[in-house]
C-alpha cells in the first residue's frame, strides 16, 4: 500500500462529518435541513476570511518536530527574502506542507505563486488544495471561504484551458461546496462524466454530493462505476455507507469488508469492525 492510500485509510472515516453535518445547500430539501441549519445564513454570506497565517497555525500541531523545524526555518527566510527569492521559498513551503498532508497552508503558497506567475499548473494546485481543505473542515464559514478561493483558482484555470477536465471538475466541486451555485457545479461535474465516463474525481464527488443530499441510490451507482475500474478504499467506504443508509445491510457489510482488506490500518479497521457489528445486530 502506498503512502497516499494509507492516508486515505486514516482519514476516510472522519469525512462522514463533511458528508452529513453540513449538507449541500440548494441540493437538500428544506424539510431535511430544517433542524441542522435553522437560523443559519447562507454560506456565501458568512464565509470566513481564512488566512495563510491562521491555516498554518491550525496545521502546525499535527507536524513532527522535524517538519515543524523545516517549515519554521523557511518561514523566517521568507520574511527576510527579497521579491526575487520569495517564489522559490514559497514553492519549498508548499511542498513541505503537501508532504505533511496539510492542504490549507499549501494552498495559500500555491496561490501566491499562481498570482505572480499565472501558471496553469499552479492554479490547479491552488484549487485542488483549497478543495481538499474544504473537505477537511466541518466549519461552515471556513468551508465557504476555502471553497471561494478554490473557485477563483479554477475559474482562472478554465479560462486558460477551457477543455481541461481536471480544472472543470475542480470548479464544479468548489461551486457546490461554496453553497452559492450547487446546481451549476453539479452540471459541470455531469459534463465531465459525459466526456469521460470513468473520470475518478468527478464520479467520486458526484457520489459524495449525492450522499450529502440523501440520494443514496444515485451515490451507489457512482461508486460502483468507479470500482469497475479499480478497487479503492474511499469509494468502497462510501458505497458501504450508502448501502447502510438504504437499509441494504448485507451489501453494506460486504462493501465494508472489501474496504477493510484494502486499508491495512488497524485503527481504521477496528472502526470498520464496529460498523459491521452494528449492522449484524
Amino acid at each position: 500500500m502506498n503512502k497516499k492510500q494509507i492516508v486515505v485509510s486514516a482519514i476516510v472515516v472522519a469525512t462522514m462529518g463533511y458528508l452529513y453535518v453540513l449538507p449541500v445547500k440548494g441540493l437538500v430539501k428544506p424539510k431535511e435541513t430544517s433542524n441542522s441549519t435553522a437560523g443559519v445564513a447562507p454560506a456565501q454570506q458568512q464565509a470566513a476570511n481564512v488566512t495563510e497565517e491562521a491555516a498554518a497555525a491550525l496545521a502546525k500541531p499535527g507536524l513532527s518536530q522535524e517538519q515543524l523545524q523545516q517549515i519554521n526555518t523557511l518561514e523566517e527566510k521568507l520574511k527576510a527574502a527579497g521579491e526575487a527569492d520569495k517564489p522559490a521559498l514559497q514553492r519549498q513551503l508548499a511542498t513541505l506542507w503537501d508532504q505533511a498532508q496539510q492542504p490549507a497552508p499549501a494552498a495559500f503558497y500555491y496561490q501566491s505563486l499562481a498570482r505572480k506567475n499565472n501558471e496553469f499548473a499552479d492554479w490547479i494546485n491552488t484549487g485542488n488544495r483549497f478543495n481538499e481543505a474544504t473537505k477537511a473542515t466541518e466549519d461552515q464559514a471556513q468551508q465557504a471561504g476555502l471553497a471561494a478561493n478554490a473557485a477563483e483558482a479554477f475559474q482562472i484555470a478554465t479560462k486558460q484551458k477551457p477543455d481541461d477536465l481536471e480544472a472543470k471538475t475542480g470548479l464544479g466541486v468548489a461551486l457546490v461546496n461554496g453553497g452559492g451555485m450547487p446546481m451549476q457545479g453539479i452540471t459541470l461535474l455531469l459534463d465531465v462524466v459525459k466526456q469521460d465516463p470513468k473520470n475518478h474525481a468527478a464520479l467520486l464527488n458526484l457520489g459524495m454530493f449525492a450522499m450529502k443530499s440523501g440520494q443514496y441510490d444515485k451515490a451507489v451507482g457512482r461508486f460502483k462505476t468507479m470500482l469497475q475500474t479499480k478497487e479503492e478504499v474511499e469509494p468502497l467506504f462510501y458505497l458501504a455507507e450508502s448501502y447502510k443508509q438504504l437499509g441494504q445491510k448485507q451489501d453494506a457489510i460486504e462493501a465494508y469488508e472489501r474496504c477493510k482488506k484494502l486499508m491495512d490500518d488497524p485503527v481504521a479497521g477496528q472502526r470498520i469492525d464496529e460498523y459491521i457489528k452494528e449492522l449484524k445486530k
